[in-house]
C-alpha cells in the first residue's frame, strides 16, 4: 500500500474516532456529566436560528427533590433556577434557549440539592 493512501486511511481512523462527545447530523452535541450519589446528567445543545436551544436533565429515582440549577455560556451565569425531581422516574429537565456568539461557546450546567449531592457537565459547541 502506498505511503500516501496509508497515512489517508490512518487519519480517516483517528478523525472517525474522535471524543466521547456526542455529535448528531443537525449541529447538537451532548454529552453525560458527572454525580455524586447514584444520580445521572446530561447536557444537550444543539444551534437552532441564532440560538443555542439547551437542555440539562438530572435523574436521581426520587421524586420531591428540590435542585438548585445554574447554567453558564462562557462562565458567565444565563440561568439560575430551581427544579423538583418528578415522577416516574425521579428526574428534571431545564431547557432554555440561550444567545449564540460568535466563534465556539462553552456550555456549562451545574445541579445541586439540599443534601449536597452534585451534578455537572460542559461541553463546547
Amino acid at each position: 500500500m502506498p505511503v500516501r493512501s496509508l497515512l489517508c486511511s490512518v487519519l480517516i481512523l483517528c478523525v472517525a474516532a474522535g471524543p466521547a462527545l456526542a455529535k448528531d447530523g443537525d449541529g447538537r452535541k451532548s454529552v453525560t456529566g458527572n454525580c455524586t450519589g447514584s444520580a445521572t446528567t446530561k447536557l444537550k445543545v444543539k444551534p437552532d436560528n441564532g440560538r443555542l436551544e439547551t437542555e440539562f436533565e438530572v435523574d436521581q429515582n426520587r421524586n420531591g427533590v428540590k435542585w438548585t440549577v445554574t447554567i453558564k455560556r462562557n462562565g458567565t451565569t444565563v440561568v439560575k433556577t430551581s427544579a423538583k425531581t418528578s415522577g416516574p422516574s425521579g428526574s428534571f429537565s431545564i431547557q432554555r434557549r440561550l444567545s449564540d456568539g460568535a466563534g465556539a461557546d462553552t456550555i456549562s450546567a451545574r445541579a445541586k440539592n439540599s443534601s449536597g449531592q452534585l451534578c455537572t457537565a460542559s461541553l463546547r459547541i
